[in-house]
């Protein structure tokens, strides 16, 4: 279970009730055909953010907010040796997706790792970390559970995510209640990610962003389909709800109802369905080992930038 303190009073530094979240997740684990509702994942490890796994062998890979090992299935005993998977909910871990990897699950919250430095030669984590209060602290124990030139690999949710939903909800309910709370999870800016990266210890950056789209027949059905998957909507109807300490008990349904027209008004497709943005990071961040490549001195460069914008030119010249 998560430490004591791992939840501590709301304010600016603490958005999310971790305890409250561990219960969410854990309610979501066991509701019937999990399965459905891992095409969005499937969709982002799809599209190539683990592609530097194959590049090599690791021994021993941890897996950090793993849920129901939506990662492991996907990795090979030819790369990877053995996997420590990592989960706030026991009950994700439990119904796990059996994996040919030799795998040992560890309950455990993620931003308080329990294991030693120089420990794992890969770490991997995938749509999980949008929920972490301490992002930077996280990183950090991320790098120092890393060996040195170990690789961490990861994908998270970025801050257009939900975009069409929020604005729906925002405008709807300053029509209708003459303010307006937020009802989908903050999110990290893309422009800070390299950053708590690098101070964190991580050099060899690799920062990408990425965009999928999703489409429902309503604004309805955008809710009900987050029910119970990433994490991202506040209600205590949802299957994994938001957990912010500021979370709004309920949307009257009036209000439901003025921003589902709202949605279809401002972001309908032609076809009368309306579209579901999601906003993917992927990041690779290296350890450092004196084996790695170094960036070259300062100054010692032969040919300028201005001689290399000449080439064009000269290439040109040589057609002719």
């Amino acid at each position: 279970p998560p430490p004591a303190g791992a939840s501590p009073s709301p304010g600016a530094l603490n958005p999310f009730d971790r305890r409250l979240k561990r219960k969410q997740k854990n309610w979501a684990a066991l509701q019937a055909e999990p399965a459905k509702c891992d095409y969005l994942r499937e969709e982002v490890r799809g599209r190539g953010h683990l592609e530097c796994c194959g590049q090599g062998t690791f021994p021993l890979a941890l897996d950090v907010g793993s849920g129901r090992g939506y990662i492991a299935q996907h990795l090979t005993k030819e790369t990877v040796g053995k996997l420590i998977q990592v989960d706030i909910a026991e009950n994700a871990l439990k119904n796990a997706v059996e994996s040919e990897i030799p795998t040992v699950r560890v309950v455990a919250d993620e931003e308080f790792l329990p294991f030693k430095d120089d420990t794992f030669d890969l770490v991997v984590s995938s749509l999980s970390l949008h929920w972490v209060n301490d992002l930077p602290k996280a990183f950090k124990e991320i790098h120092q559970a890393l060996k040195p030139d170990g690789v961490f690999v990861g994908a998270m949710f970025g801050g257009d995510t939900l975009y069409e939903l929020r604005c729906s909800l925002q405008l709807a309910e300053l029509e209708r209640e003459g303010g307006f709370s937020p009802h989908v999870s903050p999110f990290t800016a893309v422009a800070d990610l390299g950053h708590l990266l690098a101070r964190a210890g991580f050099n060899t950056l690799t920062v990408d962003t990425d965009e999928i789209q999703v489409n429902y027949p309503g604004l309805f059905e955008v809710m009900e389909d987050l029910q119970g998957k990433y994490s991202l909507w506040k209600h205590k109807c949802m299957g994994e709800s938001n957990c912010s300490w500021n979370r709004k008990p309920l949307l009257h349904r009036e209000t439901m109802l003025a921003a589902a027209a709202i949605y279809q008004e401002m972001y309908g497709n032609s076809d009368g369905s309306v579209p579901a943005t999601f906003q993917i990071y992927y990041m690779i961040g290296w350890k450092y080992h004196e084996s790695q490549a170094k960036p070259a001195q300062r100054g010692s460069a032969t040919v300028s930038f201005g001689d290399l914008a000449k080439i064009e030119g000269l290439l040109k010249r040589g057609k002719k």
